[in-house]
């Protein structure tokens, strides 16, 4: 029960900001803790030894804060921590923001998608300014709210504080740069094991509620992405709104050769593209609020 009283919650009040202007964000505070360690650690030698010893910090740490949360202040304290530490009210509105901001000019859709995505935006049309906002939306809602509750219901809280610092160690140092190859080595192994299972089960979700494409199509896309992960929920978005997404895009000022994920979608698209994936993230969201319900129901009768 605490977990689906946490997700709706969150889809209720999603992020407050009059909270979070006077107090820093969970999220924030782990972030602040690996950029310490960052600035400390991730120079000489042994980097990789480094950054695998941060990374059982944080899992160590993570776990042990929701079993404290979770002894001390009960069932209470376990859907106010839940309920922050998942984003999809978040998600929803940033994304739907990009599809108000590009009814208005392409050059405002560009200045609300580069607040989600990290490619460059500069050059961007209105159809590559939805695509990237599509894209995070699949992407995002995998790792920002199907992922969370996964371990949210495996671990209970301290399984979703683990997930959701190593979730932020990857996002930060998890890159294959010359500065953190190394060092965020562990961290970026380790979320994609974690994500392993929730990225295919979100484009299972995706599939069921749209009834779009077949599971093979959608797995030889997936396997096409750069990332073992990402690409699941993104294919299963592409094929659900028939768009094509992925493809070319800039970053740094070098553009990828990426190939389009479902390329016989839709490529001339705008905010009402936007919007349908808007709609879709609360028609995935609502049928596993059901299936939590129903599991809950279950175990407590059986």
């Amino acid at each position: 029960m605490t977990v689906l009283l946490a997700m709706v919650l969150d889809a209720l009040f999603g992020e407050p900001k009059w909270i979070w202007d006077r107090i820093p964000h969970p999220a924030v505070v782990i972030g602040r803790l690996i950029n310490w360690a960052d600035r400390q650690f991730n120079h000489g030698a042994m980097r990789r030894t480094k950054g695998a010893v941060l990374l059982v910090a944080l899992v160590a740490g993570g776990a042990a804060l929701g079993a404290v949360i979770e002894g001390v202040l009960g069932g209470f304290g376990v859907v106010l921590v839940g309920a922050v530490l998942l984003a999809q009210r978040s998600l929803a509105d940033h994304v739907k923001d990009v599809a108000d901001a590009l009814r208005i000019s392409v050059e405002d859709g560009r200045m609300m998608v580069a607040r989600i995505v990290g490619r460059d935006t500069a050059e961007m049309g209105e159809a590559d300014v939805a695509r990237a906002a599509i894209e995070s939306a699949a992407e995002n809602f995998s790792d920002g709210v199907i992922a969370p509750l996964f371990w949210f219901l495996v671990g209970g809280l301290p399984g979703l504080i683990v997930y959701k610092a190593v979730n932020t160690a990857d996002s930060m140092v998890g890159y294959r740069t010359p500065r953190h190859e190394e060092f965020g080595w562990a961290a970026a192994r380790f979320d994609d094991l974690l994500n392993l299972i929730p990225a295919r089960l979100t484009a299972v979700l995706i599939l069921i509620v749209t009834g779009q494409g077949r599971w093979a199509e959608i797995a030889r896309d997936a396997r096409r992405h750069r990332s073992p992960n990402a690409g699941w929920p993104e294919a299963a978005f592409a094929r659900g709104l028939d768009v094509a997404l992925a493809g070319p895009r800039r970053y740094h000022g070098v553009l990828t050769d990426d190939p389009f994920v479902n390329p016989a979608g839709a490529r001339e698209i705008g905010p009402d593209s936007v919007d349908r994936a808007v709609a879709l993230l609360w028609r995935v969201w609502s049928l596993v609020a059901v299936l939590v319900a129903v599991t809950t129901i279950a175990c407590v009768l059986f």
